[in-house]
C-alpha cells in the first residue's frame, strides 16, 4: 500500500504543476494522437483519455510511446478489466467517476496510481479507508461546485485529502477552483470538444489550449 500511495502522491504532485488536465473522449485513434500532439506542443503535458470510446486504448498506447514526457492517464475506469487495459497500454495513472473498493485494491496490486471519484463524505471515507487521499470530485458543478467540495472535505483536511474537480469546469471558473488549496488540478473537458475533433478543426482546438496555457501563466 505504501508504494501505491507514494506513486499516486507523485502523480498528484505532477498534476499540481500542470493544473489543468484535459479530459478527452475521442472516437478515432489518429484524432486522439493529433489532439495530444497539440496539447504537448502547447505545453499542456497531461491528458485523461476516457474509456468511453473504443479508441481509448490505442490513443493511450500511441501517446505513451510517441510522447514519453506527457502524463497520459485513463479515465472512466469502471472495472478491473479497464484498469488492466489502462496499465498495459502505458497509462501513468487512472481515474474513475465513482469509488469502487475492488478497483482501488486491484490498482494497489498493480502499482498503478488511481484516483476514485467522490461526491459525498461517505465516499471520501471509503477512499480514505482503502488508503487513497487523491480523489476526483465529479460531476463538480452539478454537485454544487466549490462550495460543496469545501463543505464535504472540511472534516478531512487534516488527513491530507486532495481533489481534482471535473465536470462543468471552464475558463470562467477555473481560477476559483485552483485557488482552493486542496485542489491539485482540474479536469478540463472544454479543451477539445467532440464537435471540433469530429470536424478536425485543429486550429480551434489549438487556440483553446493556448488560451488555457496563457491563463495558467497569468495565475
Amino acid at each position: 500500500m505504501e508504494d501505491f500511495k507514494k506513486k499516486t502522491a507523485a502523480v498528484a504532485d505532477q498534476l499540481r504543476k500542470i493544473r489543468i488536465v484535459p479530459v478527452l473522449a475521442i472516437e478515432d485513434v489518429e484524432d486522439g494522437i493529433k489532439v495530444c500532439e497539440i496539447l504537448n506542443n502547447c505545453g499542456l503535458k497531461a491528458a485523461e483519455i476516457t474509456f468511453r470510446t473504443k479508441a481509448a486504448v490505442g490513443i493511450i498506447k500511441a501517446v505513451a510511446e510517441r510522447m514519453p514526457d506527457m502524463l497520459v492517464g485513463a479515465g472512466t475506469v469502471l472495472n478491473v478489466e479497464d484498469l488492466k487495459r489502462a496499465q498495459d497500454a502505458g497509462s501513468k495513472f487512472a481515474v474513475a467517476p465513482g469509488c469502487n473498493p475492488t478497483i482501488i485494491k486491484e490498482a494497489m496490486k498493480l502499482g498503478l496510481p488511481f484516483m476514485p471519484g467522490i461526491a459525498t463524505p461517505s465516499e471520501i471515507e471509503l477512499a480514505l479507508e482503502t488508503g487513497v487521499t487523491a480523489m476526483k470530485f465529479f460531476p463538480a458543478e452539478s454537485l454544487g461546485g466549490i462550495a460543496m467540495l469545501k463543505g464535504i472535505s472540511a472534516p478531512y483536511k487534516h488527513l491530507g485529502v486532495q481533489f481534482m474537480p471535473t465536470g462543468g469546469v471552464s475558463l470562467k471558473n477555473v481560477k476559483d477552483y485552483l485557488d482552493v488549496k486542496e485542489i491539485f488540478a482540474v479536469g478540463g473537458t472544454w479543451l477539445a470538444k467532440p464537435e471540433a475533433v469530429k470536424a478536425k478543426d485543429w486550429a480551434a482546438i489549438e487556440k483553446t489550449v493556448q488560451e488555457a496555457v496563457a491563463f495558467l501563466k497569468q495565475v
